[in-house]
C-alpha cells in the first residue's frame, strides 16, 4: 500500500492574521487544542508563516517577552516549508526529521495551504504500518 500525505493530513487549517497579538494566537491554539497555526499572507507579509508551540516556548516564554505586546508576524517562521499532498508519507517523515520540524503545512500546486501534517499524525501512520506488516510504504 502506498501512503501519501493526503491520506494522513488534517484538512482543517487554522489561520491567524500577522498583526494579531500573540495572546490571541495563544487563545486560538488553546481553544482549538492545536500546536500550530498558519499566519496568513498580507500586503506587508506576502508569504505564509507558521507559529508552533515551540515558537511560543522559545520566542516568548524563554525570552521573557510579553505576548500581549508582540504580533504574530514577529515570531512566525517564514517562508514556510510545505509539502505536496501527493508526497509519499515516508519522504515527508524524512523531511521533517532532516529539518528538525514537527509541523508541515500541505500546499496545493498554486501554493495555497490546504492542510497540515504533524509529528503526532505519525503515531497513527506507524500503527497502520504495523497492521500492514511487511507491505511497503512507498
Amino acid at each position: 500500500m502506498q501512503f501519501k500525505v493526503r491520506d494522513w493530513m488534517i484538512d482543517l487549517v487554522v489561520m491567524v492574521e500577522p498583526d494579531l497579538p500573540v495572546t490571541e494566537v495563544l487563545a486560538t491554539m488553546r481553544r482549538r487544542y492545536i500546536h500550530s497555526v498558519i499566519v496568513n499572507k498580507s500586503a506587508e507579509h506576502p508569504e505564509y508563516g507558521i507559529i508552533t508551540s515551540t515558537d511560543i516556548c522559545d520566542k516568548i516564554v524563554a525570552a521573557g517577552r510579553n505576548p500581549a505586546k508582540i504580533k504574530a508576524a514577529e515570531i512566525m517562521s517564514s517562508p514556510i516549508i510545505t509539502v505536496s499532498p501527493e508526497m509519499k508519507i515516508d519522504e515527508c517523515a524524512k523531511l521533517m526529521s532532516e529539518k528538525g520540524i514537527h509541523h508541515l503545512p500541505v500546499a496545493d500546486k498554486a501554493g495555497n495551504v490546504i492542510g497540515m501534517i504533524s509529528a503526532t499524525d505519525f503515531l497513527v501512520v506507524a500503527e497502520a504500518m504495523g497492521r500492514d506488516g511487511d507491505r511497503s510504504m512507498s
